[in-house]
């Protein structure tokens, strides 16, 4: 055990997601090759491999669902136009989300911010896993749950979690972070927590939308530095791998099925790898978790509707390509570009480099990677084609552009099987690309990012509460299966929140805009009405569908707008108007 608590946080150990039907630990070592194992849920496990054995990564070794995704950040008046403030303000309605759990797989939270104590200065926050420190003590953080949890496995390999009792004492003693040595270095996740279910300050200037709920925090750790290799991202990209965002659920749904609370689990995290269908593991595993009764998932819908990094593709049935045109910036190290057909559409591909060079049509195969090399320049272009990727049975063309020469590549693209000729491609998301690399012809819809295009969980975009207008970057539906995504927007554009700071526990006032604040603001509301439905004899409101449903109900249309609307889902979130249209 001790020397796969190592394994899982080296960065000479390879991590892999392995699907499984529920096998037992052993049965899984043995198909495996290794005892150094993460059970996640009944479906998915993660796996710990010596890095010498599993590299070079490549996707003819490995299937394209077992490398982990790598998702980066999405980045009070607002709670005034949300209707949550109203809420607040009639004793009848306002519970404050009291007896439900928001938890927040992010960056960590300065726990001893006046915010999350309570009225006695006890704290709010009911655990903190930190992935990010080494393993300390027994790693089975709930043993006494197993029989009632659902989960065969409550082990946690890595980090370290820290108790509510831990926290307390750590709140008591002059030097807080010799106890519980945790922090927030990019304050994100204090921002999300804060606006989301921060308590109310001294002086009545600031709280949360949720002031009196109870809180959990997973601090996600950064992405390995193979993984980082693999997908080419810039050193100073934020990143964080889909297996510690699986596991970091597994902990707040065992923290919250400890304390016997309803769970809204936020994720301000969202790559824009993937079919956008919400079929990835982590997809999956957030569609699992919005149908158990008193688990929400509310996630942001991203920020990349404006940054043309999405091409809406279309071949007509008489002609035999299309060409893409993509401008790569200066410097650029390289990057991944996703290219995602239409059931059961094939297609090849073929380029044309900046000097002229022309690759012509690739030949589709079943397997192997298809190795580009130009004469004249250093770019490098690995091309995969996998004909029925398992998640979503589309066919994915996966392109690898190691040290892209700057200017204007043609990506030619070819029609084998035609029925309808649309296709999408994609390229990363913020941080992970530089902003002058885009498509010169992008198309702004169908950029919400993976996973918030999963169907069951609520996806918020982001609008601007004073103006009134939708946020430029706000991530557009529809999914690429045609499911509403987003479903409803909320303010995103200057919320106030929590700041982040160089000082232990000092949490100045900051604003920050991206639907990662649309998110924190819904997640408020949505815990708000689940305790009050608890509490008032609606037990279906432990339900996410039917969560969803009363707030679309409830939001604020324009009659300036048809709905659903790619940019607006059902509305503008109004908690307030949720109430009154359930009085109807």
């Amino acid at each position: 055990m001790e020397l796969c608590s190592l394994a899982a946080a080296s960065e000479e150990y390879a991590d892999f997601i392995v699907e499984h039907n529920n096998y037992s630990r052993e049965l899984l070592e043995e198909l495996t090759g290794t005892d150094c194992i993460d059970l996640i849920s009944r479906q998915y496990a993660a796996v710990y491999v010596p890095a010498d054995q599993a590299l070079p990564l490549s996707l003819t070794k490995y299937s394209y669902t077992s490398i982990p995704k790598l998702y980066t950040l999405l980045d009070t008046s607002a709670l005034e136009a949300s209707g949550i403030s109203a809420v607040l303000a009639q004793p009848a309605l306002s519970t404050g989300g009291e007896d439900v759990m928001i938890g927040f797989v992010d960056t960590g939270i300065s726990y001893c911010s006046p915010l999350f104590l309570d009225r006695g200065g006890r704290t709010r926050i009911l655990g903190i896993w930190d992935q990010t420190l080494p393993a300390e003590g027994d790693r089975s953080f709930f043993s006494d749950l197993s029989p009632f949890s659902g989960f065969s496995d409550t082990s946690f390999l890595y980090g370290r979690q820290f108790s509510e009792e831990e926290i307390n004492a750590a709140l008591n003693s002059p030097n807080p972070l010799d106890l519980v040595p945790t922090r927030d270095e990019l304050g994100h996740g204090t921002f999300m927590a804060g606006v989301a279910a921060g308590s109310e300050t001294e002086d009545g200037s600031f709280f949360g939308a949720a002031p009196r709920c109870r809180i959990g925090v997973v601090k996600c750790r950064p992405a390995k530095s193979y993984l980082r290799d693999f997908y080419l991202l810039a050193d100073e990209a934020a990143a964080y791998q889909e297996n510690d965002i699986m596991m970091g659920l597994k902990y707040l749904l065992l923290l919250a099925a400890s304390r016997g609370l309803p769970l809204v689990a936020v994720l301000g995290l969202g790559t824009s790898q993937g079919s956008h269908e919400g079929t990835s593991p982590l997809g999956k595993m957030l569609n699992q978790l919005a149908g158990f009764s008193g688990v929400i998932p509310v996630l942001a819908a991203g920020n990349e509707a404006a940054k043309s990094r999405h091409f809406l593709g279309s071949v007509a049935r008489n002609e035999e390509y299309e060409d893409v045109e993509l401008r790569v910036a200066d410097g650029e190290k390289g990057f991944v570009l996703e290219l995602w057909a239409r059931d059961p559409e094939l297609y090849t591909v073929g380029f044309l480099s900046p000097t002229g060079e022309r690759i012509s049509r690739i030949p589709l195969t079943f397997s192997g990677d298809n190795q580009v090399r130009f004469l004249l320049e250093q770019t490098e272009i690995t091309v995969n084609y996998i004909n029925a990727e398992a998640g979503s049975g589309s066919q994915l063309i996966f392109m690898r552009f190691q040290a892209p020469t700057a200017g204007i590549w043609q990506i030619r693209v070819y029609s084998s099987l035609f029925i309808t000729g649309e296709y999408h491609m994609w390229l990363p998301p913020d941080t992970f690309i530089s902003e002058n690399t885009l498509f010169l012809r992008s198309n702004p819809d169908t950029t919400v990012t993976d996973p918030a295009n999963a169907p069951l969980p609520i996806t918020a975009g982001a609008y601007d509460h004073i103006s009134g207008g939708i946020y430029l970057n706000s991530g557009r539906g529809f999914s690429r299966s045609g499911k509403i995504k987003p479903e409803l927007a909320a303010p995103g554009v200057n919320v106030a929140g929590p700041g982040r700071s160089p000082i232990p526990c000092d949490t100045p006032a900051s604003a920050r805009t991206g639907t990662c604040a649309a998110a924190s603001v819904t997640s408020g509301a949505v815990a708000s009405l689940m305790s009050w439905g608890l509490k008032n004899g609606h037990p279906e409101m432990a339900a996410s569908a039917a969560v969803k449903s009363y707030l679309v109900r409830g939001a604020r249309r324009s009659p300036a707008y048809s709905y659903p609307s790619k940019e607006w889902g059902y509305g503008e979130l109004d908690l307030y108007g949720t109430f009154l249209r359930m009085r109807e």
